[in-house]
């Protein structure tokens, strides 16, 4: 290092960002040191300040550090700090931050007295991004505008409906928003127009309602909403709607999503109107992924109506890989679903499908099915045939495994068993 130029020099040190390291480099020599205030981006990682002794606190030493770097764009800090803390740095650096992601554990704090973590943020309102950890939000924080932020993620956190209203309106230029492990909300409104990815998770009883206006958005991903309606959706390309604790009641996307291009839709239960309008929402679709186990409205759990093997494939005609659980593929598999085949049909666009088989029931139309993809899909590259917790004490299940064995042996260059 010696021999290098101090331009070289000063070029890599300022691509350190561990605080540790950093603090290192400031005691080997006047040329390390004199390269540290051209860092860009500084790292606190959980346990950086476990065994401090002297009586030197975290808020200090981070301080200390902080106000030796002319421009900090990025600072992270997942170690613990307070808000007085937070407060004192941000008035350092807070003008050229463009980065910045801090673990707050803050979930129990209540204190409404002194300034919260998250007013502190706002001494930092030239950022780009922000991620957040274990958030207590039960009010609005008091911020202005944000008027450059791209990126808002939170994750793990405790919310009021109303606060996180009130945070959003400070952040109308929002391009990309996550909201992780969120538990406290039941009405969620969001208004972001130049909002692009929305992935949202909702935890508790999965009963939240969910109303976006987004009119750019491309990519969402909702979990815990019982209720959803996203206005203005003529953009949206992926689309994964998902409720593992709860049901899915209604969903109301508009007319018809012409630009989905892959729909994922999971869950216990669905109400039919739900389902049904999903996939008539997602004509053009091209790659599917069902896994809902039941339909029926409220207590009842219903297995899903039959549905017409043709009338699905045309009115998806775009579709190129199909993932299908149980219960879908057991309403493709009914007496009557075959019934409308004739010579002339195809499957134009579909290339892979994956099958989740549960049970041996119906055993022959679930092989007539299976043999209709082969025989009708003419672009298929590949199936995938899974044998998931298959539970008889009758003949009837290894009759039918020896079925899916012998269809796949002649078919090997096109079929797989898992």
């Amino acid at each position: 290092m010696d021999s290098l130029p101090e331009a070289v020099v000063q070029y890599i040190l300022s691509n350190m960002s561990n605080a540790k390291d950093v603090a290192s480099c400031n005691c080997v020599s006047r040329k390390f040191k004199d390269s540290m205030p051209y860092i860009k981006t500084l790292y606190f990682p959980r346990s950086i300040f476990d065994n401090l002794k002297d009586g030197h606190t975290p808020d200090c030493i981070i301080l200390q550090i902080v106000s030796s770097i002319l421009q900090l764009e990025e600072l992270v800090v997942y170690c613990p700090f307070t808000s007085t803390g937070l407060t004192s740095w941000l008035s350092l650096v807070g003008p050229s931050l463009k980065n910045l992601e801090l673990r707050m554990d803050n979930l129990v704090d209540q204190n409404t007295d002194s300034p919260s973590k998250l007013d502190c943020i706002q001494d930092a309102r030239n950022l780009e991004s922000l991620r957040l950890w274990g958030v207590l939000m039960v009010r609005a924080p008091k911020w202005d505008l944000f008027q450059k932020l791209k990126s808002l993620e939170i994750v793990g956190a405790k919310l009021e409906d109303s606060g996180l209203t009130e945070a959003l309106k400070a952040t109308p230029n929002l391009t990309n928003l996550v909201l992780l492990g969120c538990e406290g909300l039941r009405t969620v409104w969001i208004e972001l127009l130049q909002l692009e990815n929305c992935k949202v998770d909702f935890y508790g009883l999965g009963s939240c309602s969910l109303t976006l206006t987004a009119p750019k958005i491309e990519f969402l991903e909702v979990q815990g909403c019982s209720w959803i309606r996203v206005r203005e959706a003529n953009c949206l390309k992926n689309l994964s709607i998902a409720n593992n604790a709860g049901r899915v009641y209604m969903v109301d996307f508009g007319n018809k999503l012409t630009a989905l291009e892959s729909l994922s839709i999971r869950g216990v239960q669905w109400c039919w109107d739900a389902i049904s309008k999903m996939l008539q929402l997602a004509s053009e679709v091209k790659h599917l992924y069902m896994k809902v186990e039941f339909t029926g409205d409220f207590e009842s759990l219903l297995p899903f109506p039959e549905i017409d093997f043709v009338d699905f494939f045309k009115s998806h005609p775009k579709l190129e890989t199909f993932d299908i659980h149980g219960a879908m593929f057991a309403a493709l598999c009914q007496k009557n679903s075959l019934k409308n085949v004739d010579s002339s049909f195809i499957i134009p666009c579909l290339e892979e499908v994956v099958i989740t088989v549960r049970s041996p029931l119906n055993a022959e139309q679930k092989m007539s099915t299976l043999e209709s993809l082969v025989k009708f899909g003419k672009t298929l590259k590949k199936m995938k045939i899974r044998i998931l917790r298959m539970k008889s004490g009758h003949s009837s299940a290894d009759d039918f495994f020896e079925e899916i064995c012998r269809f796949r042996y002649m078919n090997h260059k096109l079929i797989s068993i898992e």
